[in-house]
């Protein structure tokens, strides 16, 4: 998932969390967890003061952003001296798991 503003939002993408109001956040939601955003949708919640949206995967690239890859190889990095421990490799699994979610690859889900 992703945190990006509401200007780069896109129609087709897919809300990952509840979009709230900032001067209302124990409010209800005006749109829910697994919306997809349409062009009317994105422009009324501008209009509505949105600034930013949590969708799916990781659509928007923005400078120093990490691909899978690179994560991925960063894991591995970090968890080499403790390959021969059954549970840190537990450990490390999840991680990468996560990191898939995060992502938004199918592997991950």
């Amino acid at each position: 998932m992703q945190t990006i503003p509401i200007v780069t939002a896109t129609a087709d993408m897919v809300l990952a969390k509840d979009v709230k109001r900032s001067d209302n956040p124990d409010g209800p939601p005006l749109c829910g967890k697994g919306v997809v955003l349409t062009s009317s949708l994105i422009n009324r919640l501008e209009n509505m003061g949105i600034k930013t949206v949590t969708v799916e995967g990781h659509p928007v690239w923005i400078e120093g952003d990490v691909t899978i890859e690179q994560q991925l190889a960063a894991l591995e990095r970090r968890f080499k001296k403790v390959a021969n421990l059954p549970l840190m490799q537990s450990l490390m699994e999840m991680y990468r798991l996560q990191i898939l979610r995060s992502m938004g690859e199918a592997d991950g889900r």
